[in-house]
């Protein structure tokens, strides 16, 4: 999670407000109460884990699909604030996740990598974007928006950003952030016409690289 918007929950969020972590397993929030993961409870923080202790335990932590059919085991507007932090860019429904979250919380968080991130080549080997992701996401207003992510993306250079672009990118820029209250949007964008795909991937890059002092290096190989 990026360090303001962490430090920004702990200040605002009531110290007896209810709070649930979906999909934290990996470095889950410890100032959450409930967590929902598929993995178990003994298995957590493979990413490390966040500063604070943990008010969840393995009584709390439900495991379970977060894409299933079945909705969640908690009652509408069960929790005060709901995180879910770099997690929807990597499950096969996100736009259920979301009902999900907008159906048990009053208000949250969602964080996940922006499109400069998931645009880039190299941001974690020598492909574009993280090779386990799903989704393109970006929010706007009180909606947020997930596209496809096509491997077309990493054989066209028009479409991704360059070897180094990504060292250039802010803690801030290579993420997409929504902070929401009462309720808020998700919705899949889908893109069936080539040319509309063109355009969607490599006119985001282009207007980018417009804005930007950078000078592209050549890529890097592993033989």
């Amino acid at each position: 999670m990026l360090d303001p918007s962490r430090e920004r929950i702990l200040r605002e969020v009531a110290e007896d407000a209810v709070v649930l972590d979906i999909g934290g397993w990996a470095k889950p929030f410890p100032r959450a109460d409930w967590v929902v993961d598929m993995k178990d409870y003994s298995t957590r923080g493979e990413w490390g884990r966040e500063p604070g202790d943990e008010r969840f335990s393995a009584d709390t932590w439900v495991r379970r699909d977060i894409c299933a059919a079945e909705p969640l085991p908690f009652e509408d507007g069960q929790f005060d604030f709901v995180v879910c932090s770099q997690t929807l860019e990597d499950v096969r429904d996100p736009v259920r996740v979301c009902a999900e979250i907008a159906r048990v919380g009053k208000a949250g968080y969602i964080e996940t990598p922006s499109r400069l991130e998931e645009q880039s080549y190299g941001a974690q080997g020598t492909w574009v974007g993280f090779g386990h992701h799903h989704w393109l996401v970006e929010v706007t207003g009180n909606t947020i928006e997930f596209v496809f992510k096509h491997h077309v993306m990493h054989g066209r250079d028009s479409d991704h950003f360059p070897a180094g672009f990504y060292d250039t990118l802010t803690p801030e820029e290579r993420v997409e952030t929504l902070w929401w209250e009462g309720s808020f949007e998700a919705r899949e964008r889908f893109i069936g016409d080539a040319g509309e795909l063109d355009a969607y991937l490599a006119d985001f890059v282009s207007a980018e690289m417009a804005k930007r002092d950078f000078k592209p290096r050549r890529k890097w190989f592993v033989f």
